[in-house]
This record gives C-alpha cells, structure tokens and sequence, in this order.
C-alpha cells in the first residue's frame, strides 16, 4: 500500500443504493480503509459528518440521490471548513460527469477523481490516492502565505541574481528520450523560500521590468545549455516571452545579441507565447514574432485551447509549435469529450506541419493516450518537476533506464519533427518504441 492511501483511514460512502454501499464498503476495506461510514442520500451525509468525532479522510459520493442528490451535497461541503476530500462515482454519461468535475474545478473544490460505476478495487484506490494528494497539494499552497511583491524587491532580486531557471524536460511520445527542456523562472527569497512566478511575473509586466527579467532568464539558460554541450547533451530550449515584450522595437535584436554570445543556433530555441496575451497586441506583436521566425526561431502558442480566438491565431502568426493546454490532458483518458478533442487538435498539427506538445501530463494513463494519439511530445510530472540545471545530467540517467517500460505499448502513430521527420528514429533503434 502506498504512502498516501495508508493516510486514509476513513471514508464516508453518500450513496442511495444499497447494493452499491455495500459493493463500495467492501471495497474500502479490501485496500485497507479501517473505518468506513454510509448514508444514504445526501441531508444523511451532512448529519452524520456533524455526529462523527472526527470527520473522514475522505468521502465517495454519487451523483444521483434522492432527498439531496450529490450536487446539492457537494455546494453544501463547499461551505464547510472541514470538508474532506471526495471522488464522484456515478452511471451517468461521461458528458454529464465531466460538466460536474469543471464546477468543481471552478471553485476548487478537491476531487481526485470521477469513477464509472461498477469501480473496482484498484481504480477506487488510485482515486482516492489523488484525491488526498490534490488536498495536500492546495493545502501546501494555501499554508505558504501570499505575500505583495514591490517593484523595487523584484528589481533588487534581478540584480542579486535571485532569481534563477529551472529547466522541465519535454519528452518524445515515440521513443521517450529527453527532446528538450521549457525554462521556468524561480524566485528563492532570503530564507530560501521560493516564490511562484504569479506573484512577480505581473509585478515585472507592470513595472517594465519584464525585459531585464526576460533576458535574465534568457542569458542564464543559454549558459546552461552550453555547460550541456561540453558534456555531450545537446537540449534545445523552451522559454516564455510575455506579450508585453512584443511591442519592444529593440526585442529581436537583444534575443539575436544573447545567441551569438552563446553560440547557440537559432533553431535551438523556442519561444513560448500565450495564444491569449497575443490577440490585444496583435499589430506590432506580428512583426516581432515575423521577425524572430525569419531569424529560425522557433514559436509555440502556449497553453492552447484557453484562449479566445485559437484558430484564428494560427492563421495569422507562423507558429511552429502547438501546446496543448494541461486541461485537455488530465483525465482525458477516462472522458470521451476531451478525448476528442485532444484527438482534433493533434491531427491539426499533422495537417499543418507543426509539432504538438502536450503539457500537465501526470499519470501512466495520460502518456499512453497521447502516444496513441500521434502527439509528438510530452511535458509534466510524470517525467519530471523543473528542476535546476546541473540536476537534469543526473534526471537523464534515471530516466533513461525507464525507457523499456515507457515505450512497453506501442504508439498508433510515431512523433514528428518539426518539418515532419520521425523525431524517434534513431532514439528507437533496438529498442521496443
């Protein structure tokens, strides 16, 4: 049993049938839950969390009840304090589930998981697994307070050099290899506290310290890539330019100025653009993107599918890349809906010649999906948290001796380069890709 589900040692089941109680008991106690407590309906539920000494580790709730049926049940638990975790199990069409998982991921509540009726076993243990994690998760975050960042600490921060890349691997769907990195920007305090980058990233927009910042970001992760080089890793980059630069008439030629120092070549560099912060800009922001492209950079719309206007955005600026917003990814596995459209926009790239990058992923269940997809590449947890520099040399090698287990299932369709070569090739020479 792993960690996380020995931390559950009891569940409310809100559940009007009987039989399926009963089933969803047995099953808590065959994974180990010790105390496992049943109502029918949801107004029972309510009372007998006011009756227990102590309330559950978690609860699993269906949707349809008489009397308060899980939804009414569910906006009851959102005002409470002590509201544990839940996972949603339910017969109902996947369409009406997935309505259900985004109210709740609008109001952040914690759900771990929506479970098809019957579940079984492992299914109900490995929801509960990331229920409680996505509870320690928000609750980790909440317990670091959110502090005001003032321009002046930012501009000191830059100038002290405290703020630093962290580099998050983006995996090839074919063959599993490492096929470059995204730079993400850390911000560690002076007690060794990090920052996240929503709590300076504006702070840097608004006060015109986005472009120190940027290059910043830029000038340390070209020097890194070219401590990679000398030994033997050749890894392109990622890195996020924000919509306010576009408008800089001195931006291309500072990016141009850093790269020649460096002695990378333009091909190895992306640059990561939000499809929402294009479209206010989109005048002046053309001709610098134009201008980066001609110069053969590469240009990703970031975050995919969030934005107002995707498409519309695709015919406009010659992007490169295409990535897939996080919340096409989770779960897609288990909804139909996303499923078809994650399906839609992959074949997109393919029409278009773009390569296509699929960001979030978490679980064995999102990886094999996209890799019968045909998506080209990979980026999340599953592989790998951003992490410093000098630490992915050793990330490479454990996760290296994963690749017979992450190319174990054969993709329907192998990943391509950016001008429609098999970007696997040779990575998946004697090897089961």
């Amino acid at each position: 049993m792993n960690d996380v589900l020995t931390g559950i040692r009891s569940v409310l089941i809100a559940e009007d049938s009987e039989v399926q109680r009963a089933y969803l008991a047995q099953l808590c106690r065959a994974i180990g839950i010790q105390a496992v407590h049943e109502a029918g309906n949801g107004r029972e539920a309510l009372a007998l969390l006011d009756a227990l000494a102590e309330p559950p580790d978690a609860m699993i709730i269906d949707l349809l009840m008489p009397v308060m049926d899980g939804i009414e049940l569910i906006q009851q638990l959102q005002q409470r304090t002590d509201a544990a975790p839940f996972v949603i199990v339910s017969a109902r069409d996947s369409a009406l589930v997935a309505s259900v998982l985004e109210m709740l991921r609008a109001s952040g509540q914690d759900c771990g998981h929506a479970l098809e009726k019957p579940a079984s076993a492992a299914s109900l243990a490995r929801a509960l697994e990331r229920c409680v994690a996505a509870r320690k998760s928000r609750h980790g975050a909440a317990v670091r307070a959110r502090r005001e960042v003032s321009a002046a600490e930012l501009g000191r921060a830059l100038r002290e050099g405290a703020i630093v890349p962290h580099f998050q691997p983006k995996i090839d769907c074919g063959s599993g290899q490492l096929r470059g990195v995204e730079v993400l920007a850390r911000w560690f305090d002076a007690e060794g506290r990090s920052l996240p980058p929503d709590q300076f990233v504006p702070v840097a927009e608004a006060s015109g310290l986005i472009h120190p910042l940027t290059l910043s970001m830029l000038e340390q992760a070209l020097s890194q890539a070219l401590s990679w080089k000398a030994r033997g890793m050749q890894i392109p980059l990622a890195v996020n330019l924000s919509p306010r630069l576009l408008e800089l008439p001195t931006l291309v030629d500072d990016i141009g100025r850093l790269v020649r120092r460096y002695g990378l070549q333009p091909p190895e560099l992306t640059f990561e653009i939000t499809e929402s912060g294009v479209i206010s800009r989109l005048g002046t922001a053309l001709g610098t993107l134009v201008r980066l492209r001609m110069r053969g950079f590469g240009l990703s719309i970031d975050d995919y599918g969030t934005g107002y206007s995707s498409m519309q955005q695709l015919s406009r600026i010659p992007f490169t890349e295409l990535k897939i917003d996080k919340s096409f990814i989770n779960g897609a596995y288990a909804n139909e809906r996303l499923r078809v459209i994650l399906q839609s926009a992959i074949d997109m790239t393919q029409r278009l010649g773009l390569a296509c990058v699929a960001e979030g992923v978490e679980t064995a269940e999102d990886w094999a999906l996209l890799r019968r997809a045909g998506c080209d590449l990979a980026q999340g947890w599953f592989f790998g948290r951003a992490m410093p520099g000098d630490e992915l040399p050793a990330w490479r090698v454990q996760h290296e001796a994963r690749l017979d287990e992450l190319c174990a299932t054969h993709p329907t369709a192998l990943s391509r380069g950016h001008e429609g070569s098999t970007l696997s090739d040779r990575a998946c020479a004697g090897r089961p890709c």
